[in-house]
């Protein structure tokens, strides 16, 4: 059994609501965002360690957020009201000549936060992705120049919800030694040893595993190494074109740009029709797939319009403690991403 949607229809919603995040930063419409996040999660979420993980990438955003806050209201001053004032030490000049401590203003605190918050919503967005996508569909879809890639993608994006996994074991056998009882004592080491001891057996299986079916065993063949002279004559050229811009030499940069991504383009088709590795049973991308992709772009293109119309309620920048603006056009629209909510999986697939 599979997903209700496939996986690339769910890269396109979540690049959607990033691209959303990006263009409506404001704690309003983000905070929309997140709810949506966690409602497709709700509905759509995969069974399992993957659809556990997604409160741990919540938590870890707002850690990140809290930290964020912290440091920018600890190192940024004159910027407004101050609201108190901490002893404060300036560091050598070897280390920046800044000021850490000191006065405490309002005005950095609520604009910290509200980058902050962005953050947290697009660290929501893809750990929706995460727990709603199957990595073995994404690895399928994937052009065939890249599939190590992708394989490497998707041992990275399992490593988390592992990581869990074996920290939650780990922590009930301690338990179970002690008799239910919490030994403070020596804590720290009965919990990361057994970890690492076994993240590094999955690791030794797996490498044992692709050895096992040949992973990296052909030599190149001559297609493969014309792909990768295309790929270096992509580089140069987008290299090109980043230092013509920087030399302010437009023209140049168009077109070294033009021929670096044509040189891409280029690689990536003649390493897929180099490949002759096979498919098992691809799954094609559904009339409702497509539905799904085209109704979730709707947001990032509405929103897109509103910015370019010169709508002030998109970004906030907070300049007292005050209600952000809101447009509710732009809050219809991000409903939109809400779509696959209602369209509930036939069945749940079981991930061990």
């Amino acid at each position: 059994m599979t997903t209700r949607f496939h996986s690339l229809a769910w890269l396109a919603w979540a690049l959607a609501a990033a691209a959303v995040l990006q263009v409506a930063p404001s704690a309003v419409y983000v905070a929309v965002v997140l709810l949506v996040a966690v409602l497709v999660v709700e509905v759509h979420g995969r069974w399992g360690r993957l659809a556990r993980a997604f409160p741990f990438f919540l938590t870890l955003g707002a850690v990140f957020g809290l930290v964020r806050v912290t440091i920018a209201a600890l190192t940024t001053h004159g910027a407004g009201q101050v609201l108190f004032t901490l002893p404060s030490a300036t560091l050598p000049r070897l280390l920046g000549g800044f000021t850490v401590g000191g006065t405490v203003e309002l005005e950095v605190i609520l604009r910290s936060a509200s980058e902050a918050f962005a953050i947290v919503g697009m660290i929501a967005v893809f750990g929706a992705w995460n727990s709603v996508v199957s990595h073995d569909e994404v690895l399928q879809s994937v052009p065939r120049a890249f599939h190590e890639l992708g394989l490497i993608v998707s041992v990275a994006l399992a490593f988390v919800p592992a990581t869990l996994t074996s920290v939650r074991a780990t922590r009930d056998a301690d338990r179970a030694r002690t008799g239910g009882a919490v030994v403070k004592r020596g804590r720290l080491v009965r919990l990361v040893v057994p970890v690492l001891e076994s993240g590094m057996e999955r690791a030794v299986s797996l490498s044992e595993s692709m050895d096992s079916r040949g992973f990296g065993h052909r030599p190149p063949a001559p297609t493969e190494a014309a792909s990768a002279w295309l790929g270096l004559g992509a580089l140069v050229a987008l290299g090109g074109a980043f230092a013509a811009l920087v030399g302010r030499a437009s023209s140049t940069a168009n077109i070294l740009g033009a021929l670096g991504v044509v040189f891409t383009v280029a690689a990536v088709v003649v390493a897929s029709r180099a490949s002759r590795r096979v498919r098992y049973r691809p799954r094609r991308m559904t009339r409702a797939d497509w539905s799904m992709a085209v109704v979730s772009a709707l947001a990032p293109l509405v929103v897109g319009v509103i910015a370019i119309s010169g709508d002030t309620t998109l970004t906030w920048e907070p300049g007292r403690l005050e209600i952000p603006g809101f447009n509710p056009v732009v809050a219809v629209a991000l409903l939109t991403l809400a779509a696959p909510a209602a369209f509930p999986p036939r069945a749940a697939l079981a991930v061990t």
